[in-house]
């Protein structure tokens, strides 16, 4: 034998003689790889998978139900610019009124003078209660909305439905939190 294949055999028979005092098979480590390829294999495909896809729609509905939030949040601040300018709009209406009164006023007399600035001020009345029973519906409307989101954004995140008592507490507590900060 050369020196290369006495080291060799020598490092063969260690390793024998290691297996057979602990017990170690190559057939059986080649069961136990087959065995663990398989877990891993059916570990991917049933339980990885179904998980991450489940997970990704939580993720998909959660961005969705926020994108709806920005949408309402943008739709009330459209609302709440339209109520401006309704307000502007009324309120150059009645300055245009009293221009005109003033202005007739010097030919008419005192009498129009008034007559035309109680209807200004009618105006501009009906035009602000108009604009706050508008707006008191766009918030109600919007706490409703808002309500229902969170309602549905906490029965999927907490996998589960929400009892009655449940969906009023969250409904309450967020028409709260949202009052506050309106206020």
């Amino acid at each position: 034998m050369s020196n290369l294949q006495m080291p060799l055999a020598n490092i063969i028979q260690n390793f024998q003689e290691i297996g057979t005092s602990t017990g170690f098979t190559a057939p059986q480590f080649f069961a136990q790889c087959v065995a663990v390829t398989v877990l891993f294999l059916l570990l991917q495909r049933f339980a990885w998978k179904p998980v991450r896809s489940i997970l990704e729609q939580r993720r998909k509905t959660i961005e969705e139900s926020m994108a709806n939030a920005d949408k309402i949040k943008k739709e009330l601040l459209d609302a709440e610019a339209s109520r401006l300018k309704v307000i502007q709009k009324a309120n150059e209406q009645a300055n245009a009124l009293i221009a005109e009164a003033e202005k007739s006023a010097a030919i008419r007399g005192e009498q129009k003078i008034q007559e035309a600035t109680r209807q200004a001020e009618e105006i501009v009345k009906r035009a602000h209660e108009a604009a706050v029973l508008d707006r008191d519906r766009l918030l109600a409307e919007l706490k409703q909305q808002v309500a229902a989101l969170v309602i549905q954004t906490t029965e999927k995140v907490a996998g589960r439905v929400l009892t009655a008592d449940d969906q009023t507490r969250l409904n309450t507590e967020t028409q709260r939190q949202l009052s506050a900060s309106n206020n």
